[in-house]
């Protein structure tokens, strides 16, 4: 299979990127790579690197899409970016997925307009795979931040999808869904979630949990949460602000004091791990469910480690036929608006 790279989205392009997806090749011998950008650029990067040159195709795209651009009309006025070249390649089917760390608007706005939807899904959501309070369980996120403004049959197809991808990405086997709200009563939330909920109940390959509050995201006890874009994304950065607020204060307060710098010594290891299983750059990216191929978002600030991840993570969502079992689910249950 061959995966798409953006080699040049992201804040540590192409050195980071190119470097993290082709370190990918080692760990998974089924893909080849072709990486959209530069052409003199990213085979000067390459030609530090020790790899399969016969597996990675340079595909010239000499300019970039950067965040402070409208993202519609950055993606109509540049066909020759590294992100439009791409989506123009995969909308071909000449490549089976694609992977970027660039702009996320023109990314969202790209997938839809030059990819296209799947049948039935009026707007795609992003998928982050987050780590939980218990050892090895993950928990999906969705919308984290493609639909401010949502319907309530909007989160149901959420839903549906994430059930889905959590059979491939989690493997779980009857996806535990809960609903983002302000408390965990039935009747909490606002009108959205007061017309969501009913009709997630009625879901019957989903098992749903009710609502859930914030706090509980990462409790381990659902394998699926939906929300609009707005309040998903709020409580993914708010989780990333606190863990990163966390990690600095007990550093801060462990040099403090002779006493502490001894019991930081001692428990450098475990700090190690834990730190370890709560960084995104282990954990791919956020995969845009409900266009009609795999795209997945890495973070801006990726580093090698995290596209790595996140070309393995588009992988494995190809050879689980990830679209197409969204297709099949969302026929089975007819969400159609």
């Amino acid at each position: 299979m061959k995966i798409l790279v953006d080699a040049f989205g992201g804040d540590n392009a192409p050195e980071e990127i190119v470097k993290g997806a082709v370190s990918a090749l080692a760990e998974n011998k089924e893909i080849t790579l072709g990486l959209t950008g530069d052409k003199e650029k990213t085979e000067r990067v390459l030609s530090a690197l020790s790899y399969d040159k016969t597996r990675v195709e340079v595909i010239d795209a000499p300019s970039v899409i950067t965040c402070e651009e409208e993202p519609t009309l950055a993606i109509r006025k540049k066909p020759d970016s590294s992100m439009v070249v791409a989506f123009s390649l995969l909308k071909e089917d000449k490549a089976d997925a694609l992977v970027s760390a660039g702009s996320s608007g023109a990314l969202l706005v790209g997938s839809t307009l030059k990819v296209g939807r799947i049948r039935g899904v009026n707007r795609p959501a992003l998928c982050p795979v987050l780590p939980t309070l218990k050892a090895g369980k993950k928990v999906l996120l969705l919308d984290a931040g493609a639909n401010a403004d949502c319907k309530a049959i909007n989160l149901v197809q959420f839903a549906v999808m994430g059930g889905v991808y959590a059979k491939v990405a989690l493997g779980v086997k009857k996806a535990r869904v809960a609903l983002l709200s302000n408390g965990t009563e039935d009747k909490k939330g606002n009108q959205l979630n007061h017309e969501a909920f009913p009709q997630l109940k009625e879901l019957k390959n989903v098992e749903f949990a009710g609502n859930i509050e914030a706090r509980d995201i990462m409790s381990g006890d659902f394998d699926v949460v939906v929300a609009d874009g707005f309040s998903g994304n709020v409580a993914l950065k708010s989780m990333e602000g606190t863990i990163s607020a966390l990690f600095k204060l007990l550093k801060a307060e462990f040099l403090s004091t002779v006493r502490g710098k001894l019991g930081a010594l001692f428990l450098k290891k475990s700090f190690r791990k834990l730190k370890g299983s709560l960084d995104y750059n282990n954990y791919g990216g956020a995969m845009f469910l409900g266009v009609d191929k795999i795209v997945v978002k890495a973070h801006g600030s990726a580093k090698s480690e995290s596209i790595k991840n996140a070309v393995l993570q588009a992988a494995e969502a190809v050879k689980a036929g990830t679209v197409e079992s969204i297709k099949k689910e969302l026929l089975v249950t007819g969400l159609e608006e």
